[in-house]
């Protein structure tokens, strides 16, 4: 480190003893000598200098980066910490090939300086601060001697180098992605995406050898062709091609049957159809919903938080919705779910119940409830008041959805098994009824990837037949003079046309007494008005579509009805069949309200002659059955005035037949007057004494 804080005159090295030199320079001009300017010295010979030093120039500033070693020998980096100026050293070894030997001879030489007096300031400098900054920017030294040496200015300056240095390789990185990824649309620029053709004129390919990351590639090139059709495309080359050339790969990389990659592509452009497949294989984040019945979102975030859970809202949109990230509990069997302060539910769930928006003291309606997430939600945003009604077709799903309502601490439920269908005639007069109908699933592919597989073109006909006499029952459940409600939701778990539009489209055609109305949702895509060669009605714009390479939620479509009048007595029932045509036992038993009965008590001859009373009178309790009739229908959304059509035939006919003949075949009008009220003279009669 030097002879302590002792100050040296700082002088010229002299020159290099080239007899030392073991390769000496062919051709070298010899070193240009200049004196020096004479200090306070005895020293009167001028020493040859090899930089140009004035008498009163200042010392060079020391560099801010470390300058490449000059040699690769360790020894000539060992011997060349005895230079007291590492700039003068540099210059005078460049180009030069030295050995140890030679900095050794050097070094020794450069030992004569005099030590006479401090002469100038400008021309002393301390030792320890010189050798400090030598051994700071040198390579000489070791990596642990330099950091004990920075002090946080220098620590500073080599950071932001460092991040300078980082920056540029960053951006040259990019250049070069960018530069590979750039396509150009020079004419003549083709890509060659589609393989030679066979005899039958089917495009070639050999998927099963090929690598998926150039199947990838390939996939991409197709989507570009088809995107920049004229200017990409091959000469001779259909977009029927390219599109088939691009399912069959599709086909390959995703694992889709052939069906159902043909009909989720004909969704989207190319572009965001490649986005959906890819998005349906990242699994949609992890979502719990706070139960407002028991805690409040804020707590529950705190109580989990502390248990090690990483958490965030799910959205602005939603204030009872926690995103999952990370847990080191199992979120199934923690207290606070125990407690039931919260459900495992997907976001997308939480759209239909907010667009049916139940308001608190209404009768509400879950057509299919199990496993239990929606109903609770309905019953949390009532604040348990009100009645839901919670319908499942399945016993073994039902049990879920009561372990569910008990455990969320919900007291206004009521849990039935019937089919939906049945529910027009079972109980009819609802507020509000939510219909998540059951569907495809192509939405929720990222949770059951059988889906790619398992679903056919019959699949793709039954369920939509079932969805539309689905939703023809959710309409005809619903009570249009509700003064809150008359509200219907429906909703699916797919994103294919057939179960969502056109199933809408059919309830429109059936059911002139209903329309959509905005859902009330603040997200989501527009529903289809014109898709493939399909019309639907305008206000189809009013529903919403969510995709999982859009919002990051499972596939989903809600859609929004409001009944604003009673269902006809002839309109199309939820079994498909009209209703004034009398040949269906469902038809029958639904409209068995609006036909004569008679409830005259069944009794033998006897009995009755025996009986002291007096005798049914239906002409006396005609006024209070029809009263309780046009009650029964105004609660199961029908018009009490409305008379179906073979009631009506059926009382033209009694009618006609009274005009033809009277009682006991005597003609109309010589039937004796008493017999009307000859049951009520014949008590009068055994009564009176």
């Amino acid at each position: 480190m030097g002879k302590g804080r002792r100050m040296i005159k700082q002088g010229p090295p002299p020159p290099l003893d080239e007899s030392k030199v073991t390769r000496k320079r062919k051709d070298a001009p010899p070193p240009p000598q200049k004196p020096v300017k004479k200090r306070k010295t005895n020293v009167k010979a001028p020493k040859p200098a090899l930089n140009k030093v004035g008498a009163k120039s200042k010392a060079k500033p020391v560099k801010k980066f470390a300058p490449p070693p000059p040699s690769d020998d360790d020894e000539l980096s060992d011997d060349l910490e005895g230079l007291e100026d590492p700039d003068i050293a540099d210059e005078e070894l460049d180009g030069v090939n030295v050995t140890s030997l030679d900095a050794l001879g050097s070094a020794s030489e450069s030992e004569g300086l005099e030590d006479d007096d401090f002469g100038d300031s400008d021309h002393v400098m301390d030792s320890d601060e010189e050798v400090r900054r030598v051994g700071m920017w040198s390579d000489d030294e070791d990596d642990d001697n330099i950091e004990e040496k920075l002090t946080a200015a220098n620590i500073e300056g080599l950071s932001r180098k460092l991040d300078m240095q980082k920056a540029i390789e960053e951006a040259e990185a990019l250049a070069e992605l960018e530069e590979a990824n750039m396509q150009t649309n020079i004419a003549g620029d083709k890509l060659k995406v589609l393989d030679d053709d066979e005899d039958e004129g089917r495009p070639i390919t050999n998927l099963a050898t090929q690598d998926l990351q150039l199947l990838r590639t390939r996939i991409n090139d197709t989507i570009r062709v088809i995107e920049d059709f004229k200017s990409m495309a091959e000469e001779g080359r259909s977009r029927t091609e390219y599109r088939a050339q691009l399912l069959k790969d599709i086909c390959a990389y995703y694992g889709y049957s052939e069906f159902l990659a043909d009909k989720l592509l004909g969704l989207f452009p190319a572009r965001e159809a490649f986005a959906f497949f890819e998005a349906n294989e990242t699994p949609r984040p992890i979502v719990i919903r706070a139960n407002s019945l028991r805690t409040h979102r804020r707590e529950l975030a705190q109580s989990l938080i502390n248990r090690g859970v990483q958490l965030e809202p799910v959205g602005k949109w939603s204030k009872v919705g926690l995103q999952i990230f990370d847990a080191q509990v199992p979120l199934g069997a923690t207290p606070e779910y125990l407690a039931g302060h919260y459900i495992l539910q997907a976001a997308s769930s939480f759209l239909p119940v907010m667009a049916l928006a139940p308001q608190e003291n209404e009768r509400v309606l879950d057509m299919a409830a199990a496993p239990g997430g929606k109903t609770t939600h309905l019953a949390a945003l009532m604040k348990n008041s009100g009645c839901i009604f919670a319908n499942d077709a399945s016993k073994e799903r039902s049990k879920g959805l009561i372990g569910n309502i008990h455990r969320l601490g919900v007291k206004n439920t009521i849990v039935c098994n019937y089919s939906a269908l049945e529910f027009p005639k079972v109980m009819g007069g609802f507020d509000r009824v939510l219909l998540d109908a059951p569907c495809s699933g192509t939405g929720v592919i990222a949770k059951d990837a059988s889906v790619k597989t398992n679903k056919t073109e019959a699949d793709f006909m039954k369920l939509p037949h079932l969805q539309k006499q689905l939703i023809l029952a959710a309409i005809d459940s619903v009570d249009h003079h509700s003064k809150t409600g008359g509200y219907i939701v429906y909703s699916t778990c797919s994103v294919t046309v057939e179960e969502n539009e056109q199933v809408v489209q059919y309830a429109l055609n059936k059911r002139p007494n209903v329309k959509l109305v905005e859902t009330g949702l603040q997200f989501g895509k527009e529903g289809f008005t014109r898709i493939g060669g399909k019309i639907f009605h305008p206000s189809m714009k009013m529903t919403q579509r969510y995709y999982p390479h859009t919002y990051n939620v499972d596939g989903f479509f809600v859609a929004k009805f409001k009944k604003i009048g009673p269902t006809s007595a002839n309109a199309v029932l939820a079994n498909g069949v009209s209703g004034g045509n009398g040949k269906s036992s469902i038809d029958k038993s639904i409209s068995a309200d609006e036909e004569y009965v008679n409830r005259e008590p069944i009794v033998d001859d006897e009995d009755k002659e025996e009986s002291d009373f007096g005798g049914w009178d239906e002409e006396e309790d005609r006024a209070y059955m029809e009263r309780a009739e046009r009650a029964t229908m105004r609660r199961k959304g029908k018009n009490p005035k409305a008379v179906p059509a073979n009631a009506k035939k059926g009382k033209d006919e009694a009618e006609k037949s009274s005009k033809v003949g009277g009682v006991n075949g005597k003609p109309n009008g010589t039937e004796s007057k008493p017999a009307k009220t000859s049951k009520k003279s014949e008590g009068k009669k055994r009564i009176s004494p």
